[in-house]
């Protein structure tokens, strides 16, 4: 099986990429074999543009990969989830693509019509994931966005217009360009944050990395058998 692992940060799956190197051979530039598994690692960039380029290049340049996953970090908007949970994310928006209005609320491209939110690969606004497996990790809907928020302000208006989990800077561009491309995919996230107003001590990214690449490698490792 040829895998394509996306990341928007070295740091985010550095533990993974250790692994790799420790325990599989390397066949060319960040790309390792282990018995059946072939894994090509990719590093885009943070943010929607420099993933959507990154892997729009990656894919033209590459012989077909069998399963795309985009690892990373998120904050969570439902508090119901626990900081250092890893969740599957089976729904993606663009959140911030639109307009503000004079009253400073919020009007989506879809509510414009821009984009008609049932125009492919959009289903109400929506980008989902036709090959999500709610067995294996809890799912999660999500959001990505230029600008994490960050202010009590900015959090309540972005409230009021999506009902999600979390959010990201890079996962709606992974789940766009897949779906265009018509490859097989899936984004695992894990919980390093809530979304509140700013305050990085709340955080816990040492936490949140070891159990997101914890599950990384174990799926590469049964991917291998």
């Amino acid at each position: 099986m040829r895998v394509l692992l996306v990341a928007a940060t070295s740091f985010e799956i550095a533990p993974t990429y250790e692994w790799l190197q420790l325990q599989c051979q390397q066949i060319g530039n960040q790309q390792f074999k282990k018995d059946f598994l072939e894994v090509q690692v990719l590093m885009t960039g943070v943010g929607l543009p420099l993933t959507t380029y990154a892997l729009t290049k990656a894919l033209q340049n590459s012989k077909p990969f069998d399963l795309h996953i985009n690892a990373g970090i998120a904050g969570a908007i439902n508090r119901k989830l626990e900081i250092g949970q890893v969740v599957q994310v089976t729904s993606e928006q663009f959140a911030d693509l639109g307009v503000e209005e004079a009253d400073g609320s919020f009007t989506s491209m879809h509510a414009l019509d821009l984009v008609p939110p049932n125009q492919y690969p959009f289903s109400g606004g929506r980008l989902l994931n036709p090959d999500a497996d709610a067995s294996f990790l809890p799912a999660a809907s999500a959001i990505s966005v230029n600008k994490v928020h960050g202010t009590v302000a900015s959090i309540e208006k972005l409230q009021e217009n999506y009902e999600v989990d979390i959010e990201s800077m890079e996962g709606a561009a992974f789940f766009y360009v897949c779906l265009m491309e018509q490859v097989k995919f899936l984004q695992i996230r894990s919980i390093s944050n809530y979304v509140e107003a700013r305050n990085r001590e709340n955080w816990d990214i040492p936490l949140a990395l070891r159990n997101l690449n914890e599950v990384l490698i174990g799926m590469l490792q049964a991917l291998a058998r």
